[in-house]
């Protein structure tokens, strides 16, 4: 029986992380490539902040093509679906199987629902791998299974912006406010992942500086080594 070619929307953080290593454990799937938001002016993740060179490394230590949707600072939502439109549209050109995109969300309905109207109409489907998974017993198996991440972005308006830079482990659970999602699915804070099962090598970078943003969003920079 052939598998079921599928694209992973890819953040760079654990929850994409443990969505792919799902999508992996199911006989049925093949994952053919990752999917990116990236704002070029920066030439960083959209919203986590993280340098395009460690997505890159990323993508090479999990042996995956690596396809980018380009948009720019401030952009527009006519633009953001453009963008979105547009890369969508090479995937089904270069994986013409390709019929729904995976995505790490967890529990939040409008999140998934904002996703589904705007593939929908573009031919493509979403798949939820990890919906409706406890959020606290998946943030101690990402850690319990060997994953390493780091804290790249914090909302000081939700947990501490002392946590940016914080390594994503037991001891950072236990120190969370009962108030947080122990996963963040509610943007309290982003990760990135450096490591962990099925990756091919450790992605070595240096703990730059912390910024804060907006007033609101404290950024902790990871800086490629080598």
């Amino acid at each position: 029986m052939s598998r079921e070619p599928i694209v992973l929307s890819w953040s760079g953080g654990k929850d994409s992380a443990l969505a792919l290593a799902a999508l992996r454990a199911d006989p049925a799937i093949d994952v053919v490539a990752l999917l990116t938001s990236v704002t070029h002016a920066y030439d960083r993740v959209s919203i986590h902040g993280v340098r395009r060179a460690l997505l890159r490394a990323q993508a090479e230590s999990l042996r995956l093509p690596l396809h980018e949707i380009v948009l720019q600072p401030q952009c527009s939502n006519e633009a953001y679906d453009a963008a979105v439109a547009g890369a969508l549209a090479d995937l089904r050109a270069r994986y013409p199987g390709v019929r729904r995109v995976a995505y790490g969300d967890l529990f939040l309905e409008d999140v998934r629902r904002y996703r589904e109207e705007r593939i929908t109409p573009l031919g493509f489907e979403g798949l939820f791998p990890l919906w409706g998974e406890p959020t606290e017993r998946l943030a101690r198996d990402f850690v319990g299974r060997g994953f390493e991440a780091r804290l790249v972005c914090v909302d000081t308006t939700q947990i501490d912006g002392g946590f940016a830079g914080a390594t994503f482990d037991h001891d950072f659970l236990d120190a969370l406010p009962t108030s947080a999602d122990p996963c963040g699915e509610r943007g309290e804070f982003h990760t990135f992942v450096s490591y962990g099962p099925g990756w091919s090598q450790r992605i070595a970078y240096d703990v730059g500086e912390k910024v804060l943003r907006d007033e609101r969003f404290m950024y902790c920079d990871l800086v490629p080594k080598g």
